[in-house]
């Protein structure tokens, strides 16, 4: 199995067992999206899962029956939001990866635009990603498909770089794009605080950030080394 279908079985496999009961009609389905809003909603506001039920079936116009009619637990409908927005991730990296490599001739053109256009993605998405590394980390369900996500990731940016592979003398360019990945997911998510609290990110030097790290990482690339 590729990559790319492990990261997404895995998710789908979360949000399977996360739902006691799938909804069937169209009115019960705008129920069930709403309360998968409601508790994203309620999660990114509050940067934790610092809320209820009731927080929820109030925000979402839901009734507390209605919810666990669908949902067993909190942690449950917490793992559905999760693995809907690990969905989102995958679709939206899996995007930007293919417009940045069909606009870009060259490896000088391809690093500069994948570093911006990365970072512009982990950026729209820390907020969720952090709650999503704060409950791997200690949550088996989670952590199979955040680890399956990241490593996606790292396969398509690999897979991307490797357009250039003749620009590339390292004896084993995919070993050398790895490292180069790592290196660029490494710096944003520091930046951006990834598995840490968001009053951590520096916004002020994010953009001269990106102008630096992908002239470095062009430059390790080019390396024969």
């Amino acid at each position: 199995m590729s990559t790319a279908n492990s990261s997404l079985a895995a998710t789908a496999q979360l949000a399977a067992g996360a739902v006691s009961r799938q909804p069937r009609q169209g009115r019960s389905r705008e129920s069930f999206e709403r309360m998968l809003a409601a508790t994203r909603e309620l999660m990114l506001e509050r940067a934790s899962e610092e809320f209820t039920l009731q927080d929820v079936s109030e925000r979402g116009a839901v009734s507390i029956g209605s919810i666990y009619l669908r949902f067993e637990s909190k942690d449950n409908l917490i793992h559905a939001v999760i693995a809907e927005a690990l969905t989102e991730i995958i679709s939206s990296e899996s995007a930007m990866l293919a417009e940045v490599a069909d606009q870009s001739k060259s490896l000088a053109e391809f690093v500069p635009r994948y570093v911006e256009r990365y970072s512009q993605l982990l950026a729209e998405h820390a907020p969720m990603l952090r709650l999503v590394m704060q409950r791997a980390s200690f949550d088996p369900a989670v952590s199979g498909p955040g680890k399956a996500t990241a490593a996606q990731s790292a396969r398509t940016a690999v897979e991307a770089m490797l357009h250039f592979r003749d620009e590339m003398p390292a004896a084993d360019p995919a070993a050398k794009a790895l490292a180069a990945f790592h290196i660029i997911f490494a710096t944003m998510a520091r930046h951006l605080s990834l598995g840490s609290t968001a009053e951590g990110a520096d916004q002020t030097a994010f953009g001269a950030l990106r102008v630096e790290l992908a002239e470095m990482v062009l430059a390790y690339l080019r390396t024969s080394r």
